[in-house]
């Protein structure tokens, strides 16, 4: 009975350690290949975590205009102090206080002129909200590829193995391959989804900024053009 006791002891620490086999453990056993993959697509991870982060907390900044700032403009040009506007909007510092600003700075011009410049301060203020959001994009695709070559290398590793063994396939010799194959794998798909979405987030955060700055261009030009 005490025997039996102690074998069954052994089998249930057996499969305590099987389950608890960490990360880590597959990473370093997958091999100097797998390892540099690995290392390679955690750069990408960090990278696009930080300029997702960044951009959002940038945007999300950027999203924030008084309520009464319209209105406060509205008057200041209506009494004809341009002067005190355009300080309104220097000291609001949003991509729509500053659209705003380029505008009064024109007012007295054509309309159209007064348009085309906010229209250019306009592409100037996108460009700088998608700063290296172009790199999240590149992240996004580039990882699960990456995670294949690194599925592919342990094939090969596999491969070269069994050719080696002489016929007799040892599951140990194949480990090192298999480990690379399935963890880079693994790693290249997880980076390259969480690229996916941050991007996708960071443009439709994007595209509510441009529709606010828009909206509030138009409500501007719609001020110049009212009858005196």
């Amino acid at each position: 009975m005490l025997s039996y006791l102690q074998e069954n002891s052994e089998i249930l620490d057996v499969v305590s350690e099987e389950k608890t086999l960490s990360i880590y453990k597959l990473i370093i056993d997958g091999g100097l290949g797998g390892q540099i993959i690995i290392s390679i697509l955690f750069v990408l991870l960090a990278t696009s975590l930080y300029i997702y982060f960044e951009r959002f907390f940038t945007i999300k900044a950027a999203t924030k205009v008084d309520k009464n700032f319209m209105n406060q403009i509205k008057d200041y040009i209506s009494n004809g102090k341009l002067e005190a506007a355009s300080d309104l909007c220097t000291k609001t510092n949003s991509p729509t206080a500053r659209l705003i600003k380029k505008g009064i700075s024109r007012i007295g011009k054509p309309l159209e002129d007064i348009n085309k410049a906010i229209e250019n301060a306009g592409k100037l203020e996108v460009y700088q909200l998608e700063k290296n959001v172009s790199v999240i994009a590149t992240i996004a695709g580039s990882a699960p590829m990456i995670g294949f070559l690194g599925t592919v290398i342990g094939m090969i590793v596999a491969i070269h193995e069994i050719a080696n063994a002489g016929g007799q396939i040892d599951i140990k010799l194949l480990s090192d391959g298999l480990y690379t194959a399935m963890t880079t794998t693994v790693a290249g798909l997880i980076v390259g989804i969480i690229a996916y979405i941050s991007y996708n987030h960071i443009v439709v955060k994007t595209d509510k900024v441009m529709y606010q700055m828009e909206a509030k261009t138009v409500e501007f030009l719609d001020l110049l053009n009212e009858p005196v």
